[in-house]
Formats: structure tokens, sequence, C-alpha cells
């Protein structure tokens, strides 16, 4: 089922809705919001300089540290007496990235979501067991609102609690997953203790999968061990959440929802737009947003776009699945993690110095963050106590400012290998 008709229209009634509404945002942005003025003045550009969507490469990136930059609604372009809902995401010091909606913007999300939802022809009799996290995050309420607007049934699981999550699915009836791959797989592993025959006491028809990285392999791993459709879902708080694009189960990639979200591919390194079916990063601008429109964000996200038209009947744009990042964010469990802001609680934390590895590994088929911090020489180590402190004071500070669940472990000054002088910072043992 195609939801809008929009999304099967051609390409020349596409585009001219695309430029009247890039024009639109452009004016919105550059009359409402000082941080763009001050950038378009600084290049000399006008919203009269755009006249076409080619001249969309005139206006200036935007990037997650502008956000922070202007925290905490320095990039809204609305009053916050027009703002109903506020989401974000973790922040280096406790101040994250924040994102509002009007009600319109809630209309747009729920919109693009219900469209994903319609791939997998889902309808209010299904009954929709959300796996995502609840909270200031955007995936599990993106999912709750759209599913409940149209008329299916949803049960809130959030995260965690896998045994509470299989009962529930079991006893409730789900026929519809949304969850992380990695979770779903999760979820699958304690099923099997069961028997071998447990899928037959599930009712789970497709799932909707996201918010991590997943090669092919796992892809298809989860669709056949539940033995369901998977749709793979994208998208970031930034642009609006879950529902920038999704796949169907008729081609390749991902359908971008492009009347709401225009999509580039950059060279990372020079900032050049690339051509269709070229590797680069994929660059987003909102056109339809009202609360926080953003111009030209750099993702960091690594993909391709195709313009072919789907065996879908979808003649949207479609993005291959990320296949990596243009920085050096990694993705914990579908929570963002940068190691600058590690680093950040690090350094504002007596008793260690800034000498530490991270490794994220798998257990299971959930992943599993630990770090490993060297002590300062002011600590002895054999002070067991007060090593114990300083550990339980640095889980506390990663969980309270970044959301993150780390295991940490503090060494001896010294003991982390270091090569040139310099230790390796990063060790990525899921690749």
């Amino acid at each position: 089922m195609i939801y809008n008709k929009i999304e099967s229209a051609n390409r020349e009634d596409i585009e001219k809705i695309q430029l009247n509404r890039l024009k639109d945002v452009v004016k919105r942005v550059y009359n409402l919001t000082p941080f763009y003025k001050d950038k378009f003045d600084e290049m000399g550009i006008t919203p009269d300089d755009i006249q076409s969507l080619d001249d969309i490469q005139k206006l200036p990136f935007t990037k997650k540290q502008d956000l922070r930059n202007n925290y905490p609604f320095g990039l809204f372009t609305v009053p916050m007496s027009e703002v109903v809902r506020i989401h974000s995401s973790s922040g280096t010091t406790g101040k994250p990235t924040v994102v509002g909606y009007t009600a319109h913007d809630m209309d747009v999300w729920n919109e693009v979501i219900t469209r994903c939802f319609y791939m997998a022809d889902m309808t209010s009799k299904d009954i929709v067991h959300n796996g995502y996290g609840y909270g200031l995050f955007t995936g599990g309420l993106g999912f709750h609102e759209a599913a409940q607007k149209m008329g299916a049934t949803i049960i809130p699981a959030s995260g965690g609690f896998t045994q509470r999550q299989l009962m529930l699915m079991k006893d409730f009836g789900a026929t519809i997953l949304c969850a992380t791959p990695s979770f779903a797989l999760h979820l699958a592993e304690i099923a099997r203790k069961e028997g071998p025959e447990f899928r037959k006491e599930y009712q789970v028809r497709a799932g909707f999968f996201g918010a991590e990285p997943t090669s092919e392999g796992l892809r298809k791993e989860v669709a056949k061990v539940w033995d369901i459709d998977y749709y793979e879902v994208y998208g970031l708080s930034e642009i609006i959440g879950p529902g920038v694009s999704c796949s169907c189960n008729k081609g390749l990639g991902l359908h971008i929802n492009e009347d709401h979200f225009y999509p580039e591919i950059i060279d990372p390194k020079t900032g050049e737009v690339l051509p269709d079916g070229e590797e680069g990063e994929l660059v987003l601008t909102t056109i339809t947003k009202q609360a926080l429109p953003i111009i030209r964000y750099r993702t960091g996200d690594i993909t391709k776009l195709h313009r072919e038209p789907c065996a879908c009947g979808r003649t949207f744009v479609r993005m291959e699945s990320v296949i990596g990042r243009a920085d050096d964010m990694l993705i914990v469990n579908g929570v963002n993690v940068f190691p600058s802001q590690v680093e950040h609680v690090i350094a504002n934390t007596e008793g260690v110095t800034i000498n530490y590895q991270i490794i994220v590994d798998k257990k299971g088929y959930l992943d599993k963050l630990g770090i490993v911090i060297e002590v300062d020489d002011s600590i002895e180590f054999n002070d067991v106590e007060r090593v114990e402190k300083i550990k339980k004071e640095l889980q506390h500070s990663l969980l309270n400012n970044l959301y993150i669940n780390a295991v940490v472990n503090l060494v001896e000054s010294k003991s982390i290998e270091r090569s040139m002088g310099k230790a390796q910072r990063i060790i990525d043992k899921r690749k």
C-alpha cells in the first residue's frame, strides 16, 4: 500500500514541490534565526539567490556543533508557546542538542512514519510491540504516536527486560515488532531457550528496525530467525527522528520522504556535491519543519543515492543502508556515543588521567561498552575503596550526562599500551 500519492508522483512534480518549499524554508531561517542570517550575510547570500534546486549548493552546511553552540532554543523559529514537544540527544556536560516540534511538525512526523507502516500493509488491526527506548530520545515516542493515530494497538515496552518483553509479545499477540536489529536478535536468542519451535508461539509478521548501522547479514538473520518481513527505518533527531526514510520489500534501499527532507551526497572532505550512485556523506535539508528547520545538515552517515523508480511504485529517491560514519561517532545499542563526549566526562573526574580506551564488543547480539582508564599518580592503586569510589563516580557521570551504560575499569598509570607515544582510543571488536 502507498499512503500518500506524492510518494509515486513524477520527478517533475516532486521537484516543483521541493523548490517551493526550499524557498520558503530559506526565507524562514534568514528572517527568524540570527545564526543563519549571520551565515548567509557572511557568504553574501540572500533568499532571493535560491531560484533552482541546484542553488542549494550556495547555502552553508549545518553541523551538530552548531546546535550545541545555540543551546537550548537558539535555532528555533517559533516562540515556545508554539512548541508542543521537546526531544534531545546526549550532551558532553548535560547540555544536549535540543530539537523542538510544533503541532504541524508532529503531523509531519506522524505522516512519514505512517508511510513506513504502509510499506508493511499495517492496519488498525495490528498490535505493535515497541521495543525502542522512550524518553528524550526520538525512537520510542516517534513510532508510538504514529501507530496510535493509525488506530493500531501499541504496546510501549521500551528497552530491556527481555523475558518480560517476550512474554508480552506472546501473550498480547504482537504482529509488528519495532526495535533495534541487535535487540531483535537478542530477543530471539532468549526465546530459543523455550525450544526449537519457539517461533510458533508468536504472531509477529513484520518488523521496523533501525537506530544502528546494520549489515546485510544481520538483516537477513533477523528476518530468518523471526520469519518476518524486515523493514529498515532511518532517521535522526536533528532532522525529525525515525521516518526520514524506510525500505520497502520490492527493491534496493530506503525511500527518502523527499517532499519533507531534501537529500544530497557530498565528499566528506571537500564538501563537493557528488552525483547519484557515488558514495559519500548524506546531507539533509528540512523543507517543511517549523520549530527547528535545518539547512544542509551534515549527518555524518556514509551512503549512496539512487533515483530509478522502484518496483513498489514509489518514485522517491532511495538511499542505501548506511555503511559507516564520516566522523568518530560510535552507535552502541542505538545510542550515539562520541569519544570526545566520553573524554570530557573523564577530564572532569578527579583521580584519573586522560589516557583511556573505549572498547565496544558484542555480548550475544547486544553491544557492550567498556572504558579502561588510567588512574593518575596521586592515587594509590591498592587503595581499593578509593579506586572503587572513582569508578562509580565515572559510571554515574556517563549515565547521567550521556545516557550510556558503560563498564568502567581503572588501571594503573602508564599501563595502557601506546603506539608512538599515543594510546589507541577506540577498539571496536564488533568489526
